[in-house]
């Protein structure tokens, strides 16, 4: 497989629409993709319709929108106009999100993610193929829709997988798997359950910085308001890191939250955080390559002795 560079857009230090002359760099810079997230800030698509006019030529994805947050039928219908206006060159990273997004902060209901997942992956596959979809899911049923405007080039789909179950889902029926948090070791592990031909797509967050304790302090904030989410403390569990994240998870669960970053011991930061000079950094991405990740989406975070302009262009393939 062609070896991809992607980053993640809009950058952390500027709104989508300050990043329009930083977007429009990363081709030359040589990144391959441009990569959307959805959570709190900006959305999954907005930032990939305009990167698809500012970044010519660079493949555009969301990793990812949420499967319960859109109905199907919305799901779809972003889908299409986003292939539309990149043709060829738009992937929807679709996947199950967490709890706190889906029902906390946008009143829908978290029930079922696996089935939810893999139902709404079915409905795409036909609604972007331009069928008529009258279906009963398991988890919701479909009467009669139909794309008024098909997509000449229907989109790939790649779902976010954390563990067997979803990853084998990803290989089995998806055109990839996008993972999060990992180690370049862990890189063999997921692998392991997707087989050599599956794309396997995971965002790294760098911070280019030699001030090592500066970083540990931030990152794990980070790690915390991630890893003690279900989700992925079960994939860390699954990682073989359940006994060293315990501290962490009955530190958080006790209300004590200076306690949960202390616990967090060095090696884990250190795995899951890319950090160090430039160089360093390009070598520990490059590990992640060597281990079987297709596609890194580099995520460059604030706190480092450069800018995050400087990041992105020294992080670059033709740096």
């Amino acid at each position: 497989m062609t070896q991809n560079w992607g980053m993640t857009i809009p950058f952390f230090d500027r709104s989508l629409a300050n990043s329009r002359e930083l977007i429009a760099e990363l081709p030359a810079l040589g990144y391959t993709d441009a990569w959307s997230a959805e959570v709190n800030g900006v959305d999954g698509f907005v930032p990939l319709a305009m990167a698809a006019e500012w970044a010519q030529g660079i493949r555009l994805g969301s990793a990812i929108v949420p499967v319960s947050t859109r109905g199907p039928g919305l799901l779809a219908m972003s889908a299409a106009t986003l292939a539309d206006l990149a043709p060829g060159r738009f992937v929807l990273g679709i996947g199950s999100s967490s709890p706190a997004i889906v029902e906390r902060w946008n009143a829908g209901t978290f029930a079922k993610p696996y089935a939810r997942t893999r139902d709404t992956l079915r409905f795409l596959r036909k609604a972007l193929a331009g069928e008529k979809v009258s279906e009963a899911y398991e988890m919701f049923e479909i009467k009669g829709f139909k794309l008024e405007r098909a997509p000449k080039v229907a989109p790939k789909i790649v779902l976010a997988a954390l563990r067997p179950r979803m990853l084998r889902l990803a290989a089995e029926e998806a055109d990839g798997a996008i993972t999060n948090w990992l180690s370049p070791q862990d890189v063999r592990q997921v692998r392991a359950e997707i087989g050599p031909d599956t794309e396997l797509i995971a965002r790294l967050f760098v911070c280019v910085s030699e001030d090592t304790a500066k970083v540990r302090e931030q990152a794990r904030w980070m790690l915390a308001s991630y890893l003690t989410v279900p989700v992925y403390a079960a994939f860390h569990d699954w990682l073989g890191r359940g006994e060293v994240l315990r501290p962490m998870h009955e530190a958080w669960a006790a209300g004590d939250r200076q306690a949960a970053l202390r616990a967090i011991p060095d090696e884990v930061v250190d795995a899951l955080v890319v950090h160090g000079d430039a160089a360093t950094c390009r070598a520990r991405i490059q590990e992640y390559v060597d281990n079987g990740l297709d596609t890194p989406v580099l995520a460059p975070i604030p706190g480092g002795e450069v800018s995050i302009t400087q990041a992105v262009r020294d992080l670059a393939p033709k740096a």
